[in-house]
């Protein structure tokens, strides 16, 4: 597998927040980095940061629950830097959350859709290049939900799902040299938290205050840990939700 620095990678919901950070941080280390979301003037910017450091980034715009935006991704990899090595695959939704019964099954099914079925789809995609290829890592965006009960149901499940994916793509895919782990961020401060705690200032400093640590996680501590783990110092950390929570939960 190559090293950070030689590589291509994608990186998915790369449009602001965890994704956004994520991108950045392969191009730091040296990687070239396809940026994707379906947020066409966040990717564009998320480009522009990168070159303006002399890093080296396109954007695509993909629609996770679209195999064929989803293949088109991988294929621009492939055309513009001849091939995939790594993979962030961190696009994902969050709704208002109520007890399980009482969700509809337009919710139900667009949660799974983008959240489960979508990380499917891109993993789908970007393995078979990296089987080609001779290897590759592949980093997923679980969350502290898919380790606990620590979010809505459909959330919650869509989230232990992707945690199920990443351990059985391990053992189908080890013998290929792709190394596939998951990270479960805590509450990080992203657009998405941001804008809860504008809704519910009260709720959010409920939240904060039950860290251990005392604040929101910064997603560039959330991008650390993926490239992290596609890194070489990594190489033998396969099939694990690591959990990046400030001590949630250690409660």
């Amino acid at each position: 597998m190559k090293g950070i620095q030689d590589g291509v990678a994608i990186v998915t919901g790369g449009g602001s927040g965890i994704g956004r950070q994520s991108s950045i941080r392969f191009a730091e280390e040296g990687a070239k980095v396809v940026v994707s979301d379906i947020d066409d003037d966040g990717g564009n910017e998320t480009v522009e940061m990168i070159e303006a450091d002399g890093g080296e980034a396109t954007f695509v715009r993909t629609d996770v629950t679209d195999v064929d935006e989803v293949h088109e991704l991988v294929q621009t990899a492939i055309a513009e830097y001849g091939g995939l090595d790594f993979a962030h695959n961190n696009a994902g939704i969050a709704d208002e959350g109520t007890r399980l019964a009482e969700y509809d099954d337009a919710q139900w099914d667009r949660m799974i859709d983008v959240n489960l079925t979508g990380v499917w789809r891109c993993m789908k995609a970007e393995i078979l290049e990296m089987v080609e290829r001779g290897g590759g890592a592949i980093v997923n965006t679980s969350s502290v939900a898919g380790v606990s009960a620590n979010g809505s149901a459909h959330y919650t499940a869509s989230k232990h799902g992707v945690i199920g994916l990443t351990r059985r793509a391990t053992v189908d895919y080890a013998d290929d040299g792709i190394r596939f782990n998951a990270v479960c961020p805590g509450v990080i401060d992203t657009p998405m938290v941001q804008q809860a705690g504008e809704d519910n200032t009260e709720e959010m400093d409920r939240i904060t205050a039950g860290i251990p640590i005392g604040r929101l996680g910064d997603p560039r501590e959330i991008a650390d840990t993926v490239v992290w783990l596609c890194s070489e110092e990594s190489s033998y950390v396969m099939g694990q939700p690591i959990v990046v929570d400030g001590g949630l939960l250690a409660q």
